[in-house]
C-alpha cells in the first residue's frame, strides 16, 4: 500500500507538471539560463604610469557574488606591480545622502601563479538612478600611494541560481548570503556553493571619508546552513528530493554542500543558519506534507532558484 501511494504521487507530479496552464513561471523556465566562465575586463582607471584593470565574469559586475581579478601594470615599462598592498572599497551612495558598502575583500593578495591580485565582492544592488556604485583602490608603487576612484554599473543578475539575500538574524546582527555556484545546475545531485558573510559593526566614529572601518564585512566562520529543497509551485505538492547535503565551511571560506534537482523548474531552498554552537540565527523548518494545489510553504531563510 505504501508503495502504491509513492507511485500514485510520483504519477501526479509528472502529469501536472506538464498539464499546468501557461504562466510567468512556465515562461521563466523556458528561457535559457546564462553561463559565464571567461573573465573579461569590467573596468579600468590609470592614476600617473600605472593601469589599474578589474576583470569579471563576461566582463560584467552583476549583483550577487562576483569573483575578482586585478591586475596593475606600469604603461612605461609595461611591467606587471606585483608587490604592491592593494586594498579594495565599493560604495553604494543613494541620493538621500547615504553611503553603504557590500561584503568584499578589502586587502586583495597577489598570486604569482595567474599574475593578478585576487579578491570577491557581493554587490548588494544593481546600479539605479537613485543608487550609485563607485570603487575606491588603492595601492603603492615606487613608495608612492595612489587612491584611486571609478563609477561603475552593476547590472541585474538574471541567473536566478547566483541569488542572494539579505537579513537580520536572531543575534541583531546583518547577514548576506549569495549562491557562488552552480551556475547552471543539472538534474542530479549538484554541488551546491555559498558565501556567508556579516556586517562588522563600526567600534568607533568615522574618520575620513572613505573610512574603510565604516564598512567592513567578515566572512561567517564555523556556521551551519541547513538545507532543505521544495518545488513551492502548487502543481508540485511541496515535492521535495532525496541525498541533499547541510552546507558547511571549508578552507577556501565558502560554504559547500549539495542539492539535489530532481527535475528543472522552480525549487526554493528552505534555509537554516546556525551558529558554531549550533543555536538557530535564521530559519524555520518547512512542512513535509504533499500539497497539491497548494504553494509550498517557505522557510522564513530561503533562497529561490530556476533552472
Amino acid at each position: 500500500m505504501k508503495s502504491f501511494k509513492i507511485l500514485v504521487i510520483a504519477l501526479f507530479c509528472v502529469i501536472t507538471s506538464c498539464t499546468i496552464d501557461k504562466t510567468d513561471y512556465e515562461a521563466e523556465t523556458g528561457s535559457e539560463v546564462p553561463e559565464y566562465y571567461e573573465f573579461k575586463e569590467a573596468v579600468s582607471f590609470t592614476s600617473g604610469t600605472y593601469k589599474i584593470s578589474i576583470e569579471a565574469l563576461n566582463g560584467t559586475f552583476f549583483k550577487g557574488y562576483n569573483e575578482l581579478h586585478l591586475k596593475i601594470t606600469n604603461t612605461q615599462t609595461n611591467q606587471d606591480v606585483s608587490s604592491s598592498e592593494v586594498t579594495f572599497l565599493p560604495i553604494l551612495s543613494s541620493t538621500d545622502g547615504g553611503k553603504t558598502s557590500c561584503p568584499h575583500d578589502f586587502t586583495l593578495q597577489y598570486d604569482a601563479a595567474t599574475k593578478y591580485f585576487a579578491g570577491y565582492v557581493v554587490f548588494t544592488s544593481e546600479s539605479a538612478s537613485a543608487n550609485t556604485w563607485k570603487l575606491y583602490v588603492s595601492f603603492t608603487a615606487d613608495n608612492q600611494k595612489y587612491d584611486i576612484s571609478k563609477d561603475i554599473s552593476v547590472e541585474k543578475q538574471s541567473n536566478q541560481n547566483l541569488n542572494m539575500t539579505a537579513f537580520t538574524g536572531k543575534d541583531d546582527q546583518q547577514y548576506i548570503i549569495a549562491l557562488v555556484s552552480p551556475q547552471k545546475p543539472t538534474v542530479s545531485e549538484n554541488k551546491l556553493v555559498a558565501g556567508i558573510y556579516k556586517y562588522n559593526t563600526p567600534t568607533a566614529p568615522a574618520g575620513t571619508f572613505p573610512d574603510p572601518s565604516q564598512y567592513s564585512y567578515s566572512e561567517v566562520s564555523g556556521y551551519t546552513l541547513k538545507l532543505d529543497p521544495r518545488m513551492p509551485e502548487p502543481s508540485m505538492g511541496n515535492h521535495s528530493s532525496p541525498n541533499n547535503q547541510d552546507l558547511t565551511q571549508q578552507n577556501d571560506g565558502l560554504y559547500h554542500g549539495v542539492v539535489n534537482y530532481t527535475m528543472t523548474g522552480n525549487w526554493t531552498l528552505n534555509l537554516i543558519m546556525m551558529n558554531q554552537n549550533g543555536l538557530i540565527i535564521k530559519g524555520t523548518v518547512v512542512p513535509t506534507d504533499f500539497t497539491p494545489g497548494v504553494e509550498g510553504v517557505k522557510s522564513e531563510l530561503y533562497i529561490d532558484t530556476l533552472f
